[in-house]
């Protein structure tokens, strides 16, 4: 199953992808991840998106889905893919189709989590990390034993300095612009499935695993 895969920063996205490439044995793609082993390995596509992320450019439509087309050709792909918040725009999703139909191929469903602001911001909000081991934290959910220190190094913990409540609006201002178009472009097809993201893991697992068979 081909499957695009929204979500707002901080509604679990990540996570339940994850769960899902256990279970179908499929890849998640994402084009931050093709970007970036396109610039390490020095391919030429990686060399004409460095051009424009050098003068401080938007790496052009064009150029994104060569990336996203030629990693959809890798055989780990054969049975199916998750696109890790890809397309981002309404063009983006005109591309990926052209692209799609020119191998025989379409996408199947596409997945929007849905998590209520409130709880986002407070999700992110109570993040920490430690600046030694990396081992992560939240304030409500699993605190440390002591306040500020990491329990596994006991180096000092830190926040994000975007893991505040006025960057976070403004991070989910800029989904909701974003992804509603696109939602909106897939919906026409009837193949746009909307998962309430409250809940545990495996309890919204089971939600989105049943609304992709629906």
């Amino acid at each position: 199953m081909n499957l695009i895969f929204f979500g707002p920063p901080g509604a679990g996205k990540g996570t339940q992808a994850q769960m899902l490439v256990a279970e179908r044995a499929i890849p998640q793609i994402s084009t931050g991840e093709l970007l970036r082993a396109n610039r390490r390995e020095g391919t030429d596509l990686g060399e004409k998106a460095q051009v424009f992320m050098d003068r401080g450019l938007l790496v052009p439509d064009e150029l994104v889905i060569d990336m996203v087309g030629e990693r959809l050709g890798d055989d780990d792909c054969g049975d199916g893919y998750i696109l890790d918040g890809f397309p981002r725009t309404v063009a983006q999703a005109v591309a990926l189709d052209e692209f799609l139909e020119r191998q025989g191929s379409e996408i199947d469903r596409v997945v929007v989590l849905g998590v209520p602001d409130g709880l986002i911001v407070e999700r992110i909000i109570g993040r920490r990390s430690c600046s030694n081991c990396g081992a992560g934290y939240h304030l409500e959910f699993k605190a440390p034993n002591a306040d500020g220190v990491c329990d596994e190094c006991g180096s000092e913990l830190s926040q994000r300095s975007d893991d505040t409540e006025e960057k976070v609006r403004v991070r989910l201002n800029e989904y909701a612009h974003n992804t509603a178009p696109v939602a909106a472009y897939y919906g026409q097809r009837g193949i746009v499935r909307e998962i309430n993201g409250v809940g545990g893991m495996d309890e919204v697992f089971g939600r989105l695993t049943e609304a992709l068979e629906n």
